[in-house]
């Protein structure tokens, strides 16, 4: 057998085993936060992330989420990424087989003296051949590593898409919440001008009685027009409230949005689920796309070190050459060609131990954004436990302050009409009644609001349509 030979049977012997793999066994990291949540969840235990559909029980809420998850121009974006990672993907993908081409060409002549020499130069000539240009043996899993890493780039850029998913249905949650509440804020403000109006005008009919004085006067007036003033701040907030939310949609309001937000009847549950295992954050998106860029990372240490081996490529050819275009098969000279090349690294200034120097650091830093995004998901869900554990004692307190403030006032009024005390008291009074009812309603949405943080913080996006996508890069 002659060297040439051997060295064909050597080569297809190792491509038909598989390739080394110089990529570092990956091991996942572990979770750097506690084996259980902070203490004080409500409801019963659960396993599996929390649905849009349990937290969000307002029709008009559920509507405009619907609707955003068409719309929102931000997820556009995100599934056009999502569209570019496949497509970036398919190309790595494309480097594990070989490329194939097909080339042919015909040429027509003659000489205008055929007497001279050379006749050959000027005559008919075809050529077509199929041929296989520098396909790579990948016997130390290079190309297979930057295959891996680009499938785990593209399923990061999945589980991103998910994310985003989850902040818009939260974001358009938050704004319908602002919005209702602003609208409770200006009816409350509403009727406070309306009872202080009609203080200042039972007050003007004591000054012309001569029970009341000018000061009084001046302060029940001066009541008035701050609530007034904060008419016309609210009013101005739902407009923006209305302006957000459209921005969010991507499209225009439905009818009845700003009519029908409210916070009683709340339009979220209040009463949401959540286990106590830590574990279930390793199923956030943002925690799964962290990983996969671990696991990216991991994949180009490989492709780096592959770089420090004999790259190892072949081509070859085959084909037909005819002088006869009328008779083409029956005139012609076929044949094939097949040789492999290698390019082996000598001296590079120390390149390529560089490039494995800055894979292994990059692994790093994906290992620290991973632990983050555990740690970040930790600290949502603990604070949003925090809040649940509390928010109901805040708002039973808020009622009480409210009905005391109210029936003060009252009294203040009774006191200041029969002139036992002067209208400062009266003042005095409204400002603790209007302020306990402005906290009791932000304490309202804080509750509300909390019910979204939570769905931030363990939500599970909803499933978005799209082609069947592989479990790994082996698949393929």
């Amino acid at each position: 057998m002659s060297p040439y030979s051997r060295l064909l049977l050597a080569t297809s012997s190792v491509f038909i085993t598989g390739c080394m793999n110089l990529a570092p066994v990956y091991e996942q990291p572990e979770a750097p936060i506690p084996y259980e949540l902070p203490a004080g969840a409500s409801g019963t235990s659960l396993d599996n992330l929390i649905a849009w559909e349990m937290v969000f029980a307002s029709p008009e809420l559920r509507q405009l989420v619907e609707i955003a998850l068409e719309e929102n121009r931000d997820l556009r974006i995100a599934v056009a990424n999502i569209e570019i990672a496949r497509a970036q993907y398919g190309i790595s993908q494309s480097s594990l087989l070989p490329t194939v081409t097909a080339s042919g060409s015909a040429v027509e002549g003659g000489r205008f003296d055929t007497s001279g020499p050379n006749n050959s130069v000027f005559r008919d000539s075809a050529v077509l051949q199929i041929g296989i240009t520098s396909y790579e043996l990948d016997f130390f899993g290079r190309v297979q590593n930057l295959s891996e890493s680009a499938f785990q780039s593209y399923m990061a850029t999945l589980e991103g898409e998910r994310a985003s998913r989850i902040a818009i249905i939260s974001t358009i949650a938050e704004t319908y919440l602002r919005l209702a509440t602003d609208r409770e804020l200006y009816a409350l403000a509403l009727d406070t001008v309306d009872a202080q109006s009609e203080s200042l005008n039972l007050t003007r009919e004591l000054l012309d009685a001569g029970v009341a004085t000018e000061l009084d006067t001046r302060r029940a007036s001066a009541s008035v027009e701050t609530a007034r003033a904060q008419v016309a701040q609210y009013e101005a907030q739902i407009k923006q409230d209305l302006n957000a939310l459209r921005l969010v949609l991507g499209a225009s309001l439905p009818e009845g949005v700003e009519t029908n937000a409210t916070l009683l009847p709340s339009p979220v549950a209040l009463d949401i689920p959540v286990g106590t295992n830590s574990d279930i954050l390793l199923n956030r998106p943002d925690v799964i796309a962290a990983e996969r860029q671990l696991i990216a990372a991991n994949a180009n240490i490989g492709a780096a070190r592959a770089a420090m081996f004999p790259s190892i490529s072949l081509t070859g050819r085959a084909g037909y050459s005819s002088s006869d275009l009328e008779d083409f098969f029956n005139n012609d000279v076929a044949g094939w060609t097949i040789g492999p090349s290698i390019s082996l690294p000598i001296f590079d200034a120390g390149a390529r131990q560089g490039r494995i120097e800055v894979s292994e650091a990059q692994k790093e830093l994906a290992v620290a954004e991973y632990e983050r995004a555990i740690q970040s998901a930790f600290r949502e869900t603990s604070d949003a436990l925090a809040v649940a554990d509390t928010i109901e004692t805040r708002i039973s307190a808020l009622e009480q302050l409210v009905e005391d403030t109210g029936v003060t006032l009252d009294l203040s009024r009774q006191r200041f009409q029969v002139g036992v005390d002067d209208y400062l008291s009266v003042l005095d009074a409204q400002r603790q009644s209007y302020t306990a009812s402005q906290q009791l309603i932000l304490a309202r949405r804080d509750r509300a609001l909390n019910a979204i943080a939570t769905y931030r913080a363990l939500g599970a996006a909803p499933e978005q349509p799209r082609d069947e996508i592989p479990a790994t890069s082996d698949d393929f």
